[in-house]
């Protein structure tokens, strides 16, 4: 097998057949990742036949699918994790061996036990073109802000640290609660690991941020707020959904103002994260609530458009509109090619590793909702979808507590908190 040693732990190296992945156990190899995406041309194995192949062989699989024009560092931290995960040495692969080193390289750079002419070095010995690397390197640098994504595997979430390098202040979006709904137990697990990371990166917390009332998680914007003091914000159609919600609640006594948060922002509204400049975009149609969050060059789109090979989010909730969905993500297609957009969730296609940054420019090329259709295909599709779906498993139970900023019912005279939810109060939703 062709493969270059980088060190005791890894190797790089083109495309093996499935033979030679079955023989990697042989080889002394504990790990198998695959960078390369399925269909770059006919004679590839292809994910599931890596991913049977490593199984026969008794070794660790990781499908983390790149291109050089679109490798992130969701990509990069996956590739470490899953070098970690193996617990002993791993081959890494896509067409060349390329795209596998320069995600290796970028983790070590990124965790300063690399420079960028070491990289360039590195690659004039091996003969493998490290350029984009270091090209990577250099754009990175420039992002402002900083952007720091956290994936929830329970619920599929993406939550968010945005900073300012300048002024060391963050906005935390879209921050998850966690809930077992089997229990009834709550935790604080996910919002506790990004207070530890804000504390470990000297960051002061300026922000909470919710881009709409999630139907899939219930929000920790409260609990954030009791623990750091930051003002919590939302967009101000959230009464329309209080409103909406009320009713299919029977909750007459629901405050339906939007006073829960400290903060209702319109569209058009800005505000400032440390030294630099936001902007909110009104986004509806996935909820009548959503918002785009413009913070510098990164627009974080909620749960609007996913990853190019997920697609668009549905648009069958209470309140929401295929059509209405369709307007709002063109409006955000409209932002220059290179903003760095985030989304709220990741599906994992294939099983490939977490990813949520895209660009504009990708976006356009590549989103198969998207690219070369019109809106009315676009409804078509997007309905005839979204009528196949169930219901998020969560949305009874999560909107009671996301339409009041993430606070949980008041205890009774038992001491308890008590969730209350309608039957049958979603009609047509399938099962």
């Amino acid at each position: 097998m062709n493969m270059i040693r980088i060190n005791d732990m890894l190797a790089v190296g083109p495309q093996p057949s499935t033979s030679e992945v079955r023989s990697l156990a042989d080889h002394g190899f504990a790990g198998l990742i695959n960078a390369r995406p399925d269909r770059e041309e006919p004679a590839q194995p292809g994910n599931d036949a890596e991913r049977e192949a490593a199984g026969h062989a008794g070794i660790s699989y990781n499908f983390i699918p790149v291109t050089m024009a679109t490798i992130t560092e969701a990509d990069v931290r996956a590739f470490q994790a899953a070098m970690v995960d193996a617990g002993g040495t791993v081959f890494a692969h896509c067409k060349t061996g390329a795209r596998a080193l320069t995600l290796h390289v970028l983790g070590e750079a990124l965790d300063g036990r690399m420079a960028s002419v070491e990289i360039t070095d590195l690659g004039q010995r091996l003969g493998i073109d490290l350029s984009a690397a270091s090209r990577w390197l250099d754009a990175h640098r420039q992002f402002r802000p900083e952007v720091s994504g956290f994936f929830d595997p329970r619920t599929r979430s993406v939550q968010y640290v945005v900073s300012d390098s300048d002024t060391r202040k963050c906005a935390i979006i879209d921050p998850v609660l966690d809930f077992d709904e089997k229990s009834g137990a709550i935790t604080t697990r996910s919002a506790d690991t990004i207070l530890s990371y804000v504390a470990e990166s000297g960051l002061t917390v300026e922000w909470i941020l919710d881009t709409h009332p999630h139907a899939d998680h219930f929000s920790a914007a409260q609990y954030l707020k009791e623990k750091t003091g930051a003002p919590t914000a939302i967009g101000a159609r959230v009464i329309d959904v209080q409103r909406l919600w009320r009713g299919i609640y029977n909750w007459p006594e629901l405050r339906i103002d939007g006073s829960q948060w400290d903060r209702l922002f319109s569209d058009g509204d800005t505000f400032k994260l440390g030294s630099i400049e936001a902007r909110v975009m009104l986004s509806p149609g996935h909820t009548l609530a959503s918002i785009t969050y413009l913070i510098g060059d990164a627009a974080f789109v909620h749960d609007t458009i996913f990853m190019p090979d997920s697609g668009t989010a549905r648009a069958d909730f209470p309140g929401g509109d295929a059509r209405t969905l369709w307007k709002s993500i063109q409006n955000i297609l409209e932002l220059p090619g290179g903003t760095r957009l985030f989304t709220g969730h990741d599906y994992q296609p294939g099983g490939r590793a977490p990813k949520w940054e895209s660009t504009v420019g990708e976006q356009k090329r590549a989103n198969a909702h998207l690219a070369g259709v019109s809106e009315e295909a676009f409804a078509g599709l997007r309905e005839a979808r979204d009528r196949t779906l169930p219901m998020p498993k969560l949305i009874l139970h999560a909107l009671q507590v996301n339409i009041q900023a993430g606070r949980l019912p008041e205890p009774e005279a038992n001491g308890r908190r008590y969730l209350k939810f309608p039957l049958d109060a979603l009609e047509g939703a399938a099962w």
